[in-house]
């Protein structure tokens, strides 16, 4: 039983998951399936976003970056062969001449997404509040103009295209899975523990012996890898590439679905995204145009995105703390158990002691 309860939490948000993936896969037409295989892939990205900002309190604008590392890294391994001496001259001569085997390539390419997260989390984890949020922005621009100005290995602000496209419905769902399982283990480690005490009053963690710096760097270089593993899902998904595709509106979408999931619980991570992508999908068709009778009705182009800011202020104004409310999905507790936040305190005060 106690294994069932610990399991819980992140098997509770997979298996509705795994059973809408299967109903679309059955029974739902081809645009159906291209939501859901979408929203998949933004749950890798949001939950790799919550590891960091959820765990850490601290509004991190610069994980995009790392998406857009890893989608590069990926097309420069896999991309025609035959396109890249001509669009892309600049590249190693090992990377320009060869293609390489979509598996490797993808985890040389996640690993990439994660060494620059450990990087400049080596610069960035230093700060704190404010002043960490602005820092990882200014990773964004830095990243964007480098990326958009190197024409002969990036080929500018042009899309690269010829990326082999092999992400599914079910590779996305795999992934998915893996994502949600790794910030889960993540967060109920001694190390998530411990980050989650920093985030809720930094002096008396600091005074319990954890170190902010360290503990902060971990969960921004763990997220870094995860966001890379968006960023292969994504290049491999569309087929194409373009640096201006990871930049401030992709930015926004994330941190969006995170705040109205609720940015300091797993499962208010993967809610949001649910929410704003059926929201999105609802606004986008209604754009195009809908039949009514005889009539052909359409909404103004933007709606959508005034509908999703609609959304976010109002779940601010009532419900501040996301749909979720910063709780996790969880079996009830039995008379003889001990309450949530007494087994909190037991378990910080391991972590603590250990630290």
């Amino acid at each position: 039983m106690r294994l069932v309860r610990f399991w819980f939490p992140a098997v509770a948000l997979v298996v509705p998951i795994a059973v809408l993936v299967l109903l679309s896969q059955s029974f739902a037409p081809l645009t159906v399936q291209r939501v859901v295989t979408e929203a998949l892939i933004r749950i890798v990205a949001v939950v790799g976003l919550y590891i960091f900002v959820g765990n850490s309190g601290i509004v991190s604008f610069g994980h995009v970056t790392f998406m857009a590392i890893a989608a590069y890294a990926a097309a420069w391994q896999t991309c025609c062969q035959m396109l890249k001496p001509i669009t892309m001259s600049g590249l190693p001569a090992f990377l320009r001449d060869n293609t390489f085997p979509l598996l490797p390539s993808a985890l040389t390419s996640i690993a990439a997404a994660g060494a620059l997260a450990f990087l400049s989390g080596l610069v960035l984890m230093r700060l704190s509040g404010l002043a960490a949020s602005i820092s990882s922005l200014a990773l964004l621009f830095i990243v964007n103009v480098v990326y958009s100005n190197w024409e002969s290995v990036t080929m500018g602000t042009a899309s690269v295209v010829g990326i082999p496209t092999y992400v599914t419905a079910p590779v996305a769902l795999v992934c998915a899975i893996l994502a949600i399982v790794v910030a889960y283990l993540y967060q109920v480690s001694s190390r998530g523990l411990t980050l989650r005490a920093t985030r809720d009053d930094e002096v008396a963690a600091a005074a319990s012996g954890i170190s902010l710096y360290w503990s902060r760097l971990f969960a921004f270089t763990l997220s870094g890898f995860v966001m890379g593993l968006a960023g292969v899902l994504h290049a491999h998904y569309l087929g194409t590439i373009s640096i201006n595709a990871y930049f401030l509106n992709l930015t926004f979408l994330t941190l969006a679905m995170l705040v109205v999931g609720g940015q300091r619980s797993l499962a208010g991570a993967v809610v949001g995204v649910v929410v704003l992508s059926a929201i999105i999908d609802i606004f986008r068709r209604l754009e195009a145009g809908v039949s009514v009778g005889t009539a052909q009705l359409a909404l103004p182009a933007g709606t959508q995105e005034l509908i999703l800011a609609a959304v976010m202020l109002v779940i601010l104004i009532f419900r501040k703390d996301g749909l979720m409310g910063g709780r996790e999905l969880e079996l009830p507790r039995g008379k003889a158990e001990p309450p949530a936040r007494v087994q909190s305190a037991k378990n910080l005060a391991g972590a603590a002691g250990k630290t």
